[in-house]
């Protein structure tokens, strides 16, 4: 479990499920993924990020809310899943209720995520990545200190040639960079 001023990340608890269906089935959420997940595909998801944290003793984390306790989303680091110029990589990311967007959460709760991969996990550095119109998360990416290199993006593999969402920006920082 890690906290920070406003927000607790912390393992996942069966009780997360049905409002991470929920925030999954926005459209604003969704807008820069390749589909909205149903409900099995979210579990399985959910069961396959418990696993990564069985498997590499790290994850995304839900992050929960210490005033309300509600569960706003998930922050955290992962092992893409995908063959790419830039691998192997561990990467940071989140996905928030939009309900919570616009109050520093994202960032506040990435801050705390990378802290975690550079200290306790001793990782070298730490990559994130988006589709070039997702200007709110390459914004936090920013915030938290990330730099962007044109000559670093990148034709998600797992997206089909022709997919809009297909071409990526990349985002890195390592851990002598971070202030």
């Amino acid at each position: 479990m890690i906290e920070t001023e406003r927000l607790i990340l912390r393992h996942w608890r069966a009780s997360d499920r049905a409002p991470f269906a929920a925030l999954n089935a926005a459209a604003k959420v969704c807008e820069f993924l390749p589909k909205r997940l149903g409900r099995e595909e979210l579990d399985a998801l959910a069961d396959r990020i418990a696993g990564h944290f069985e498997e590499r003793g790290f994850g995304l984390y839900a992050v929960e809310r210490q005033d309300t306790g509600a569960f706003i989303g998930f922050t955290g680091l992962a092992v893409p899943r995908f063959e790419a110029p830039f691998m192997p990589a561990v990467e940071i990311g989140w996905r928030l209720a939009h309900a919570h967007w616009g109050q520093g959460f994202a960032t506040e709760a990435a801050r705390a995520a990378l802290a975690h991969a550079f200290g306790p996990l001793d990782l070298e550095n730490i990559v994130s990545f988006t589709v070039p119109a997702n200007m709110r998360s390459r914004a936090v990416m920013e915030k938290i200190g990330m730099q962007h290199d044109p000559a670093d993006d990148f034709d998600h593999p797992l997206l089909p040639p022709g997919d809009p969402l297909r071409r990526h920006v990349l985002y890195r920082i390592n851990r002598d960079e971070v202030a």
